[in-house]
């Protein structure tokens, strides 16, 4: 048996603001990705708060896929990220930098000179990622992640100069 193999196409991706038609597809993924996910209300707020939400989203209409998606929060001179999720079946294909990158961009235009978020202790995989792109281990936030009812995770947090 001889096997022809067809070149895979590349995925056409670009960003998009999150909009509450997006909240249902962007609940699907969170509850894929994590243990403890975001709510669609908490994404609702976002949204309503005027933060950045940003999809990132591959292919056209009407085959459009959500890859990722990202919120941050601009503050004086700074911004925080407050979430930022890959698909499960989009992750180890260097979209988290994608958005990195364009948030540093987004953050940069909005004058912040710093780029602040907290990850789990035990996420070393996004720690490593965080790492790689030039965060830098600021402190420790102790029991700041829910891990039970009764039992909670510390949060490195970590900052990018930009």
């Amino acid at each position: 048996m001889n096997a022809v193999l067809k070149p895979l196409k590349p995925l056409e991706a670009q960003f998009e603001a999150m909009t509450p038609a997006w909240l249902a597809a962007v609940g699907r993924v969170e509850q894929s990705a994590y243990e403890h996910p975001w709510s669609q209300g908490n994404f609702s707020d976002s949204i309503n708060a005027g933060y950045q939400a940003q999809l990132l989203t591959g292919g056209k209409p009407p085959e459009t896929e959500l890859l990722g998606y990202f919120v941050a929060m601009k503050g004086a001179d700074e911004v925080h990220l407050l979430n930022i999720t890959v698909a499960p079946a989009h992750q180890r294909q260097g979209w988290a930098r994608v958005m990195l990158d364009a948030l540093a961009i987004w953050s940069r235009g909005q004058g912040a000179q710093w780029l602040w978020l907290e990850v789990r202790v035990s996420n070393a995989r996004a720690k490593a990622v965080y790492e790689r792109y030039g965060f830098r281990h600021m402190g420790t936030r102790r029991n700041y992640y829910p891990v039970t009812a009764s039992k909670r995770e510390d949060a490195i947090v970590m900052s990018l100069a930009l």
